[in-house]
């Protein structure tokens, strides 16, 4: 579908790309991962077509679409409203309808000795055809299901879209390109500005989406349910694995072992050769020997040990304890002219306490925290903070209070009272700041920069509170990482607004959600609450279907009771013949596929045994012969786990429809 070949670009003596090849398949699903910097979103734009390389190094299939988010638009919206700029996805396909609606009506008046009449007939069926093929009498249905997925609601869609902020025009752009169906979606970050409920929704949408698509994402459970394969781009080159995230950092450190465990093989066998050659070299009878050993020193194959990204840890700074109690909110009431956000808010935040509020854009959630930390006044009710209580605020736009002239260096050393030099330069190179970076002057640093050095500030600063808004929007995974282990440590309370469950599930121990105005207070993290929501739905489901079914004619308990028995057999009859119409070919497959799986599991370990002999690594043909092997069998195992995945899925779903009879 798409292919690149030998991708190179360098600037100065830095490789942004040495020699990329790889293929994106119909159907692949990739992750594209690395740290900021390494050429991810570069890499998409090359392959979308926004940015041209040289010539033959980007080869597409004439057949296939390509539909492209960036992290940032300006967007020309005119004075659209939200659906009619939402259906201009559709203008390619109206437009076909029209030139379609053209024909029939000159088929209309030729005669049928006509000698155009043929080639119009072929045009009108490929017509046809193309239309049929996007169901464009579902345009309205498809439009409102996707707008309403991602979060807007029905009274939106006649709004002007200049009205809407720009988070919400993201969605919005995220929209159209879902509209189109495009044979390959190239995604940047499209998770950013997704609430909890509306990035549930595109996870759903595209996990049984039929097209391509590539992700940048830092939000590690959204990579891990959507993706299949993964990219990682580092120091240059980039590396593909089987698997979506978890698995392909499971898989990045086996072959890390392997090939330290083979480099450090080859490294004892130069040792030995070298001391032969030195102790042997003046004497005339071992020069055959000597020149030999020097030979295969020159031809060896010599392993180099893949480059790793540093890591670094971060720890805060210790803050005198509080009271037990650290925040007391009491009948809270806010709203902005005639919306109240929320009303009448109660709930305790103890010492220790790790809390995450969730809801929906718009809910209140970045209102909330400004309350806490005084930046705006309450309507009504009381908010108290504990005793000892010292707090420290992260917002989106702080970024905007940095001072313009002060370096990077000297804007968190002012601030870390009680770092050393060292210290600040490692917190620093956590954030993504390193070498000449920390000496450039934060005018000159782009958004995202302004972001992570705004935050890494806050963090430096003693606090035994502290409320965070978003604090990954531009963090890398590895940042990510470094930041949650410092989190998971701290002693003192936090609020965090964060939409990447990845990253808050590992620390948080409460959850507080804002909905339609009210809260409700949940004890666990985010797949606790996310758990405990699914149970409620699932159950509200039920309590309407029996409510339903009671108000049916003989749907009552006595006239149920009364029902002709043997009506009733015919039925689940019917509906075990069905079940086993639809079910009996898939529990046939899952059945062949889990007996190959449990033989390819067996392979794998005999041949993981036989890596762990040391003495492998000195035969190198009979290595490299094993290795093969052994890539194969994974390979092969991950293709057939991933189509156990595929008929486990139908059966669930099969089962769901037949509600489970």
């Amino acid at each position: 579908m798409l292919t690149i070949n030998n991708l190179d670009i360098r600037y100065g003596k830095k490789h942004l790309f040495n020699n990329i090849s790889v293929q994106v398949h119909t159907g692949d699903r990739i992750g594209l991962v690395g740290v900021n910097g390494a050429g991810k979103s570069t890499l998409l734009k090359i392959m979308a077509g926004t940015i041209e390389a040289d010539g033959g190094v980007v080869s597409r299939a004439g057949w296939f679409t390509v539909a492209y988010l960036p992290q940032e638009v300006i967007l020309e919206v005119g004075d659209r409203t939200l659906y009619e700029e939402a259906i201009t996805a559709f203008d390619e396909l109206l437009a076909l309808q029209k030139e379609l609606a053209e024909i029939e009506k000159k088929l209309g008046t030729m005669s049928a000795a006509d000698p155009r009449m043929q080639g119009q007939l072929h045009k009108l069926g490929e017509l046809q055809h193309l239309v049929e093929g996007h169901d464009i009498y579902q345009i309205r249905a498809r439009t409102e299901k996707i707008l309403t997925g991602l979060g807007f609601a029905e009274e939106d869609f006649n709004r002007p879209v200049a009205t809407f902020s720009g988070g919400w025009i993201m969605r919005l752009l995220l929209a159209k390109l879902l509209l189109r169906r495009p044979s390959l979606l190239l995604l940047d970050e499209p998770t950013n500005h997704l609430d909890l409920q509306s990035l549930t929704w595109l996870e759903e949408f595209l996990e049984s989406y039929d097209g391509g698509m590539v992700i940048i994402s830092h939000d590690r459970a959204f990579l891990d349910r959507v993706t299949t394969r993964t990219w990682e781009l580092s120091l240059g080159r980039l590396t593909a694995f089987k698997g979506n995230y978890s698995r392909y950092l499971r898989e990045k450190e086996q072959r890390l072992e392997i090939e330290r465990a083979a480099w450090a093989n080859q490294q004892a066998k130069i040792k030995q050769t070298e001391r032969f050659i030195e102790r042997f070299r003046s004497k005339a009878t071992k020069a055959r020997q000597v020149q030999s050993r020097v030979k295969q020193l020159a031809a060896m194959d010599r392993i180099t040990l893949s480059g790793t990204e540093k890591r670094v840890r971060f720890s805060f700074p210790p803050a005198a304890p509080s009271g037990k109690e650290v925040l007391a909110i009491r009948g809270l009431t806010k709203g902005f002219g005639d919306k109240t956000l929320f009303s009448r808010v109660e709930f305790n935040l103890l010492r220790g306490d790790k809390l995450a509020v969730v809801g929906v854009n718009g809910a209140g959630k970045t209102t909330l925290l400004k309350l806490i930390d005084g930046q705006l006044a309450a309507d009504a009710g009381e908010l108290r903070l504990g005793h000892n209580v010292v707090k420290t605020y992260f917002g989106q736009h702080q970024a905007r209070e940095l001072a313009g002239e002060a370096t990077v260096l000297d804007t968190l050393y002012q601030r870390a009272s009680d770092m050393t030099m060292t210290r600040v330069r490692s917190l620093l190179g956590a954030f993504l700041f390193s070498g000449d970076d920390v000496d450039k002057k934060v005018s000159v640093l782009s958004g995202g920069e302004k972001s992570r050095l705004a935050l890494a500030a806050m963090l430096v600063q003693p606090a035994n509170l502290m409320l965070l808004d978003e604090p990954t929007n531009h963090l890398d995974m590895n940042s990510q990482e470094v930041l949650q282990e410092a989190m998971a440590d701290y002693r003192g309370s936090i609020i965090v607004v964060s939409h990447n469950r990845y990253f808050v599930n590992r620390f948080v121990n409460k959850v507080l959600e804002i909905r339609d105005g009210r809260v409700r207070l949940f004890e666990g993290n985010i797949d606790d609450y996310l758990d405990r929501c699914r149970r409620e739905s699932e159950a509200e489901i039920k309590s309407d279907s029996r409510a339903g079914a009671s108000r049916l004619p003989g749907g009552g308990e006595k006239n149920r009771g009364r029902r002709d028995k043997k009506q009733l057999r015919r039925q689940r009859a019917r509906q075990r013949r069905e079940r086993n119409r639809k079910l009996g070919p898939l529990k046939k497959k899952e059945a062949a596929m889990e007996e190959k799986i449990e033989e390819l599991e067996e392979r794998k370990k005999r041949l993981e045994a036989t890596m762990g002999d040391p003495e492998l690594y000195s035969d190198r043909e009979r290595w490299a012969e094993i290795s093969r092997e052994y890539d194969t069998v994974k390979r092969h195992l991950d293709r057939h786990y991933h189509r156990w995945e595929e008929i486990q899925e139908r059966i669930e779903t099969i089962e769901r429809e037949l509600g489970g009879q």
